[in-house]
């Protein structure tokens, strides 16, 4: 474009651009057609004389996240920056974007149900608005009570000042004759009557280990090298997953109290927090199960995930 062209494009792009005008009325103002604005406005991004840029939050990487997002048919895909040199970092990291987000998608008329994990305590830390929705616990306790799903609810109900429905009860019972007992308990079975109307549902993805996972450190030597054999990759409330997303089936699978696996798929919204290395392919399992249906997760598991993402996926934008 010569000088004046230059001139009369800068000026065709302000109105268009930042004072809102639509190509026929730029047209009619200047004397052109709108197929003449529209091509002045394609010069004008060709050339440089016009940048867009997309300023999106710091603590979020908008391309990688999209990226993430198609990739493996989720409604939502989150991925945090940031450096993290330990897992306590990472776990803070993540519990502030999916504190953000449970603050973004959760309403008055939501049940929210709460799995387990050092994630989602390090999310409830950083939760700072909550609408009185009613929350329930999704599986029982693992270890002390003061530092579980108990603790959990509790610190989200003193935010959202919600109806709660904790379960005080261990995750995993020593025989159905027990779990039929303690089910039957009214604030339990309160609990439990509520997982099929949950709609919003917050979860950790365990990995196969000692630390990743609620259940592995509760079993004897036998029960995990039974894990070990069905080729379990993955848990999401104590229900196991296979490197396929197939949801497997134990011999504990029936004393557990948790929420099942029918009950889990049939939720609208599992919000998924997990990140690391070691979680990549436990991560991996968990989507394509199909019952995650958003993530939040870190840069580096991010692109990890990407070199192991399904050939097809859907788009469920």
């Amino acid at each position: 474009m010569g000088p004046a062209e230059v001139v009369r494009a800068a000026a065709i792009a302000r109105r268009f651009y930042f004072d809102g005008k639509s190509k026929m009325e730029i047209g009619a103002e200047y004397g052109l057609s709108r197929y003449k604005v529209a091509r002045i406005l394609d010069a004008c991004l060709e050339s440089g004389l016009v940048r867009i840029e997309i300023n999106t939050d710091s603590a979020i990487d908008a391309d990688l996240s999209e990226r993430l997002r198609r990739a493996y048919g989720l409604r939502r895909a989150l991925v945090a920056t940031g450096s993290f040199t330990d897992f306590d970092g990472l776990r803070h990291g993540l519990g502030r974007v999916a504190a953000d987000l449970l603050s973004e998608v959760v309403t008055e008329t939501d049940v929210l149900g709460v799995g387990w994990g050092r994630t989602l305590d390090a999310m409830a830390q950083h939760v700072r608005d909550l609408p009185p929705c009613t929350i329930v616990q999704m599986s029982g306790v693992v270890g002390d009570v003061q530092a579980s799903s108990v603790d959990l609810v509790r610190q989200l109900t003193s935010v959202s000042h919600g109806p709660q429905y904790p379960i005080y009860a261990p995750l995993i019972m020593s025989d159905q004759r027990m779990k039929a007992a303690l089910a039957r308990q009214p604030n339990i079975a309160a609990a439990m009557a509520l997982w099929q109307r949950i709609t919003v549902a917050v979860v950790a993805v365990g990995s196969l280990d000692l630390t990743g996972s609620q259940v592995y450190a509760m079993l004897s030597d036998q029960g995990r090298a039974e894990l070990d054999s069905l080729n379990v990759a993955a848990e999401l409330c104590a229900i196991q997953f296979d490197a396929a997303g197939r949801p497997v089936r134990t011999t504990y699978s029936g004393r557990t109290l948790a929420i099942s696996y029918r009950e889990l798929s049939a939720v609208d919204e599992v919000i998924a927090i997990a990140g690391g290395h070691q979680k990549v392919e436990a991560i991996r399992a968990s989507l394509i199960s199909g019952v995650v249906t958003s993530l939040v997760t870190d840069r580096e598991t991010a692109i990890s995930l990407l070199r192991v993402a399904p050939a097809e996926s859907a788009d469920h934008a």
